[in-house]
């Protein structure tokens, strides 16, 4: 079956389209090729897309619950609101000016990363990178020389992730759910159906894999095939106990420092 990259001039809310036809039996060579050709743009919205193939078979929850049907959307509502107004509303301005200070440029990092269903979406972050122009898409690596000082702490305590907050309360992201990855980062998953289903859902902040410690770089694809099970059992598994349980360690492993995180 074929899968489709696409990348510019088309429509997407949030990033403009091009299509790239992409069939499993692309090589890593071809599938940078790819990459080379895309990543580079002057838009910072304008990246590659994942087109989602509606009729395949996805092994998916089917439950009815209310929580998972309508809970969960409010809570999510409740919860960025509060943090917001009374945590983001201060916080913001301080971590801002230390940003500023340590590295100058913009203290946001906006990155398309692939949401529900495959659609890109612009997730926002506190910037933790030195301000300069990247030639190629990188994970973060282990002591990576890209990182500032106050990037590193801010990294360490999970502060960063802290503005998608903003996108929860506007509908593409959920406070727990599978973490969504560089649209560049799933290009050379997206023929494996087991690695789309982590899309079936809402991406969230934080999620099962993270509070395990299945986080960092995915320089090895036991690494990802490992957070792909940790998504995949969280995806049959939800419920309002189990969220509530994730993110209040989620709040722990913040206050402890997490050791994955570079």
């Amino acid at each position: 079956m074929t899968n489709t990259i696409v990348s510019s001039r088309e429509s997407n809310k949030d990033c403009e389209l091009d299509t790239i036809e992409v069939t499993p039996s692309f090589s890593q060579r071809n599938m940078e090729n790819v990459l080379s050709k895309f990543y580079l743009s002057t838009k910072p919205t304008s990246n590659l897309y994942l087109q989602w193939i509606e009729d395949e078979s996805f092994v998916i929850d089917k439950s009815n619950s209310f929580y998972l049907l309508v809970g969960k959307r409010i809570v999510d509502i409740l919860i960025s609101t509060v943090v917001i107004v009374f945590v983001l509303s201060w916080l913001l301005p301080i971590i801002g000016i230390i940003i500023f200070i340590d590295s100058p440029g913009s203290i946001f990092f906006i990155q398309p990363r692939t949401g529900y269903k495959g659609a890109c979406f612009p997730c926002i972050k506190f910037r933790t990178m030195y301000n300069s122009k990247q030639t190629e898409f990188k994970q973060t690596s282990f002591n990576d020389n890209r990182v500032t000082r106050v990037g590193r702490f801010l990294r360490k305590t999970n502060l960063d992730e802290l503005p998608q907050f903003i996108n929860v309360l506007l509908g593409s992201m959920s406070i727990v759910g599978p973490r969504p990855h560089a649209v560049q980062h799933d290009v050379l998953h997206w023929t494996s159906m087991t690695y789309r289903n982590r899309y079936t859902i809402k991406p969230g902040i934080t999620g099962l894999a993270q509070v395990r410690g299945a986080r960092g770089e995915t320089e090895k694809s036991q690494k990802m095939d490992h957070r792909v099970r940790y998504d995949l059992f969280y995806i049959k598994q939800r419920s309002f106990l189990f969220d509530m349980k994730i993110f209040f360690l989620t709040i722990k492993t913040m206050l402890e420092g997490d050791k994955n995180a570079w």
